[in-house]
């Protein structure tokens, strides 16, 4: 079976086609500068193919990647109509979705109204799925949400303490992100160990970083909130910080609440730490190496930050079977994963630091007498939803 998996953005668009069963990549690429001048890059197998196409909108975009796929040289199906389905990430879902779904004219006006939640990913996402549906109108649509897994989470972990009128009117309350790649984790993890009822806390650590406690694959908690914003520190984003901050930095500053939120998404996190000399933890880790104070507390901030919410999931769960790590840092940093596991010694957390020696690799880390599994588990968004895609159309 053949899947196509799209991930718009608003300027750009990236693609895969995949078989979900096998999890093998034909192809994939990524077509830039939409509505400037657009850039289509092609991959298949370690050949590279860049070409300047225009792409005024994500339809030309979307004509092009399909030209692409079928073309005499680069291409790997013969007619768009080896394409089986088509699976496309869609951020918000707000309380509308709670799974992945077949895309037809009630699921786009359910993401429309989300558009409110999803601002600047929303309306993108629609128009990969419009440019999909007219170039192909008779291949099954997917959408998969980025918020869905999360909905499982009962009230006490999802509503915040605010008047209920917000709740009701508004939408407002803990959705989180990541959710394709805690459930590919979480499912991935149940292989692995060989159970399917088990505690487990997920560390998606990178630019972008959240956890999520699951129990039995089921999110019970999750560190971002409404928006991306909240949890842990990040490479640009500030996390968990008290609302009066904002207003403290408005009034003294002069700032507007849009400004200020801009500052904390973009200007922020491990970036603003680092005295602004890096968002990537590999120039942090360096930094930190050569004696820089503000590289090293950068580090141990985003390591204690993390270490606080395995413990506060600990709590929420009563309990942990197996603590994961995955994603950009998640995946390749040693360093960040012994200095966060240093601090979960209570649990009975032990690692191995030979193990632990590695980047990028499905394995085991923790020593066997750790009374907790320490797994490094490398996501896969890009499989989770051909999968979830193809449970569909079947």
């Amino acid at each position: 079976m053949n899947v196509l998996v799209i991930n718009a953005g608003s300027s750009s668009l990236k693609y895969q086609l995949m078989d979900p069963q096998t999890g093998d990549v034909s192809a994939k690429g990524l077509c830039e500068r939409i509505g400037i001048d657009g850039r289509l890059t092609h991959k298949v197998g370690d050949n590279k193919v860049v070409k300047e196409i225009p792409m005024p909108t994500h339809g030309e975009a979307i004509a092009s990647v399909m030209e692409a796929l079928v073309d005499a040289e680069i291409g790997v199906i013969k007619s768009v109509s080896e394409i089986d389905a088509v699976g496309h990430r869609v951020v918000h879902g707000g309380n509308k979705f709670a799974d992945s779904c077949v895309i037809d004219e009630s699921v786009i006006k359910g993401i429309e109204d989300c558009i409110p939640l999803g601002p600047l990913h929303n309306p993108a996402n629609l128009l990969g799925i419009t440019a999909c549906q007219k170039l192909m109108p008779t291949t099954p649509q997917v959408a998969v949400f980025d918020t869905a897994f999360h909905m499982t989470m009962a009230p006490k972990a999802y509503r915040y303490a605010i008047p209920t009128e917000y709740y009701e009117k508004d939408a407002i309350r803990r959705y989180g992100f990541h959710g394709t790649s805690h459930k590919y984790v979480a499912r991935r993890t149940a292989e692995l160990i060989g159970q399917t009822e088990f505690k487990m806390v997920n560390c998606h650590l990178g630019n972008g970083s959240s956890m999520a406690a699951i129990m039995n694959g089921k999110c019970q908690d999750t560190t971002m909130g409404l928006t991306p914003l909240a949890g842990v520190p990040m490479g640009t984003r500030s996390g968990d910080i008290d609302a009066g901050v904002v207003q403290f930095i408005c009034n003294n500053y002069n700032m507007s609440v849009n400004d200020c939120l801009n500052m904390l998404n973009k200007k922020s996190g491990v970036l603003a730490l680092s005295g602004n000399l890096s968002s990537d933890f590999r120039d942090l880790e360096d930094g930190a190496k050569n004696g820089n104070a503000d590289c090293a507390l950068a580090r141990e901030k985003f390591c204690y930050e993390v270490a606080k919410y395995v413990g506060a999931y600990a709590a929420a769960m009563n309990g942990i079977d197996v603590i994961t790590f995955t994603a950009g840092v998640g995946e390749n940093d040693g360093g960040v994963r012994a200095a966060v596991c240093e601090y979960l010694g209570y649990l009975g957390v032990k690692i191995d630091p030979e193990k632990n020696n590695c980047r990028g690799k499905e394995v085991k880390i923790s020593t066997d007498d750790s009374k907790v599994q320490v797994w490094i588990v490398p996501t896969n968004e890009e499989l989770m939803i051909a999968q979830d895609t193809a449970e569909l159309v079947k």
